[in-house]
């Protein structure tokens, strides 16, 4: 293995048969999430003894005993095994679809249209002068849940599910998974804003974590319209092995799982979730903090729901490549608005938008 590293996920393998390394290119890798979905999942296969995925390049290295089956033979066995993306020997030549982009354009002028008279009326504030608002939170919550970056969520989810399914136990704990999510986004987010606290962040400190906030909400954005390579290495991302003990603690069964897996999720790859935490540590305060991640988690509850209950999912839709587009334009309007309003707040530019 490459620099002698252990891959992420490994497990003891009995037959003493030779192994071997595969590698397959990963087709529909869009973020850090992506990685570790793929890896927990081909993990499970019975002649797979190790999966290392890697982003960069979309690519998945597996170490394993196939016999002598064909490596063609080989993808298209362990690609049954994923929920939101496919396999091939060769690199596969991307068409960009840019059809789609006919559908995706209005629909998202669409809701900046509706923004922006909900604003005039006073009803929502989404966008505030130089930062984010607890509205804002919530939409961004309602838009990640339906992207790529929570799909490790609901795979984690799942997982969790499938443990106490066993047992015919499937309601309990969906419900203190989804409970103690909540809460602990309010707990860890105004930990986090109390942190803040402590460096006294001054105009200068607002106006960086309103930058931050607003590149890496842009960055998102671009990997959702997946047109884009290489800003995928620049997505935000949690260390691997939080993710990777997540999906450990699952696979326990005892009655505070759940609420650990909920609480898990905190510390999963999703760059919406980061882009939320790094706003929360610039409220400086517990209340700023908890209501921001809280807000946001709330906004994830919905589709996360369905989840649970149901076969529910996007990525696997006739219509999933409008949507994604759709998302990505909307969540890279925010990140405009983030980062105009935050050069204005101190003075670097003139108000652009009088909201």
């Amino acid at each position: 293995m490459a620099g002698g590293k252990t891959p992420p996920y490994t497990k003891f393998y009995k037959n003493m048969s030779p192994q071997k390394k595969y590698t397959f290119h990963v087709n529909n890798m869009h973020c850090n999430a992506c990685e570790i979905l793929t890896e927990q999942e081909l993990v499970e296969h019975p002649r797979v003894s190790s999966v290392k995925s890697n982003l960069k390049n979309s690519s998945v290295e597996i170490i394993g005993d196939f016999g002598e089956m064909p490596a063609e033979d080989i993808a298209s066995e362990l690609a049954q095994r994923l929920s939101k993306h496919s396999l091939s020997v060769e690199k596969q030549k991307k068409e960009i679809p840019w059809s789609e982009f006919a559908v995706a354009i209005p629909i998202a002028l669409g809701f900046v249209i509706l923004f922006v008279i909900l604003q005039k009326l006073g009803i929502v504030n989404l966008v505030n002068t130089g930062k984010v608002t607890y509205g804002t939170a919530f939409v961004v919550g309602i838009i990640a849940s339906l992207s790529t970056c929570m799909a490790v969520v609901g795979g984690l989810l799942l997982s969790m599910s499938a443990t106490f399914a066993r047992e015919n136990d499937k309601i309990k704990p969906q419900i203190l998974f989804h409970v103690g999510r909540i809460v602990s986004f309010f707990i860890l987010g105004g930990v986090i804003g109390a942190v803040g606290s402590a460096f006294q962040l001054g105009r200068t400190g607002i106006f960086i974590i309103g930058m931050i906030i607003g590149l890496v909400m842009l960055v998102l954005g671009i990997n959702l319209l997946d047109i884009f390579y290489s800003t995928k290495r620049f997505q935000l991302s949690m260390p691997k092995f939080l993710s990777q003990r997540a999906f450990q603690v699952a696979k326990i069964n005892h009655t505070f799982t759940p609420v650990l897996v909920g609480i898990a999720t905190f510390f999963l790859p999703c760059g919406f979730t980061q882009s939320m935490q790094i706003f929360s540590l610039s409220t400086g305060s517990f209340i700023g903090g908890g209501l921001t991640m809280f807000s946001f988690a709330l906004g994830t509850f919905p589709i996360l729901a369905l989840i649970s209950f149901s076969s529910f999912g996007i990525k696997g839709s006739l219509r999933a490549g409008i949507f994604f587009k759709t998302a990505g334009l909307i969540v890279i309007l925010f990140a405009l608005f983030n980062i105009i309003n935050s050069l204005v707040a101190v003075g670097l530019l003139a108000p652009v938008f009088n909201f």
